[in-house]
């Protein structure tokens, strides 16, 4: 299933970008506040972008199954890596905007 390839690959350009607007946030935090909390709030975006494709995928999964069945098995062990690698690295973003808010 090529879609859930693509969407996968969505998925870790949000993450990245989401990454990189977090880090910016943190930068800018004292000397800029304002553009800081715009950097800021891109990440939330971004992760929200993340967590609407990863909807997407899941429903496609399920779709999947109730008309075909499982899966192929190499389709969901891929897929369950790259998921496993969405979640450690979205789990580092969120400690990035955590930080930035101070809690």
């Amino acid at each position: 299933m090529q879609i859930i390839k693509k969407l996968s690959e969505m998925i870790s350009e949000e993450i990245r970008d989401a990454d990189k607007y977090a880090s910016c946030a943190l930068m800018h935090k004292d000397e800029n506040p304002q553009l800081a909390e715009t950097f800021f709030r891109l990440s939330l975006e971004e992760m929200q972008h993340m967590s609407l494709l990863h909807d997407q995928v899941t429903r496609i999964i399920e779709e999947y199954k109730r008309a075909k069945g499982e899966p192929p098995a190499a389709m969901m062990a891929v897929y369950e890596y790259l998921h496993g690698q969405h979640i450690e690295h979205a789990g580092e973003v969120k400690a990035k905007q955590m930080l930035y808010k101070g809690t």
